[in-house]
């Protein structure tokens, strides 16, 4: 039986209906109800008196249930962080890899799937092999190739994502994982550009480690990422010491954060993992599926590559040109009020929950009448 799409949610966001909001993975908007979230903790630090502190453990604790939930994992497998970077800082401190060995990942990926391990990579005397993009798009069978090249040294360690943060386009972790665990490495996962979008699975995948944060397809706030640890991986050291995430802490939570009680972020990642966790990710996947599709459809006929339907992601879309996009290319669609990134040559759309149809038509007609006409004035700011 297929899998339904989740109704449209615009009716939950601020988002105008003139404007097409298409980055999500850059950041997402705030739901209503995750910035009543925060509105209201923010009493708790304006007036102390009249909200006990004793109240907001309780919030670290949904929190930290609903991002259980949206990964399979169980609650007492999952430690609160501040950042993916802390969260990647604390799973290179707890791996201890044999000298002479191979990490292994993709060419052009993130920084703080990078910096860690780098370093880890240097103490212990590893080969970083970064993996090509392929000429036919094919991560997954270029990763392979790798991981079963002959003569290439002992596999130590994979950091791998579900999808290559520029373009979506898939790193299939169902064939890449088990494939990882045969050939004797650890495998620590990226999910920022997954969770909340598309099913994510600790069980299927065994990752020793595993990532997100809130502020992109959670719909929650900055400052807010959860790391989940496997149970073989949670008697190590946080990379902080305080009197949270020391005995009698229990699994994960010893890889805490320090000054976790803040009611005000608690909140806001509270309501944001709960809502979400409340759909069926899969359907989330549907609805997005849709839209890029369309937007696929269009951005082709507009003369702009896209990467073949089997290779991409449901809900990030890169679009190229053979000749490169023209400079100012976002900002030209932003004052059209299509909102979006440019990453590594591809203008990356990630239309998430709020979007539709209407969404997707003006993006289409601004990009048809953009293309025709941009200044070379871009000043994106680059993040993730």
């Amino acid at each position: 039986m297929s899998t339904a799409a989740l109704p449209g949610q615009r009716h939950l966001f601020e988002v105008p209906a003139d404007v097409s909001y298409l980055d999500a993975a850059a950041w997402s908007p705030l739901p209503r109800s995750v910035r009543a979230a925060g509105e209201a903790g923010m009493l708790f630090k304006s007036r102390p008196w009249d909200h006990p502190r004793a109240a907001i453990p309780a919030m670290a604790e949904r929190a930290r249930a609903a991002a259980a939930r949206l990964i399979g994992a169980a609650v007492d497998d999952v430690a609160i962080v501040g950042s993916v970077s802390h969260a990647m800082a604390t799973a290179a401190r707890n791996l201890h890899p044999r000298p002479g060995g191979r990490l292994l990942r993709v060419a052009e990926e993130f920084p703080s799937l990078r910096f860690a391990f780098d370093r880890l990579a240097a103490v212990n005397g590893l080969t970083v092999e970064e993996v090509a993009r392929p000429d036919d798009g094919d991560w997954t069978a270029a990763v392979l190739a790798a991981l079963a090249r002959p003569g290439a040294a002992p596999l130590a360690l994979a950091t791998l994502t579900p999808l290559h943060w520029t373009d979506g386009v898939r790193i299939d972790l169902d064939a890449l994982a088990p494939a990882v665990h045969a050939a004797g490495g650890n495998l620590v996962i990226d999910a920022t550009q997954a969770v909340g979008a598309v099913p994510v699975d600790v069980a299927r995948w065994r990752p020793d480690f595993l990532a997100f944060p809130t502020y992109k397809w959670a719909l929650g706030p900055y400052g807010f990422a959860c790391l989940y640890a496997a149970p073989h991986r949670q008697d190590g050291a946080a990379i902080e010491a305080h009197v949270g995430n020391v005995p009698p802490a229990v699994g994960a939570r010893r890889y805490d954060r320090g000054e976790l009680n803040d009611p005000v972020v608690l909140a806001m990642a509270a309501a944001a993992l709960e809502l979400v966790a409340s759909w069926d990710t899969a359907s989330v996947a549907v609805r997005l599926r849709a839209l890029t599709d369309r937007l696929a459809a269009g951005a082709e006929a507009l003369g702009l590559a896209v990467a073949p339907h089997h290779l991409r992601a449901p809900h990030i879309l890169g679009l190229r040109r053979p000749s490169g996009l023209p400079a100012g290319l976002v900002n030209r669609l932003s004052e059209r009020g299509v909102f979006a990134s440019e990453r590594a040559g591809a203008l990356r759309l990630s239309p998430h929950v709020w979007n539709d149809d209407d969404d997707v038509a003006r993006c289409l007609a601004a990009l048809g009448e953009a293309l025709g006409g941009c200044r070379s004035d871009s000043t994106e700011t680059q993040g993730r």
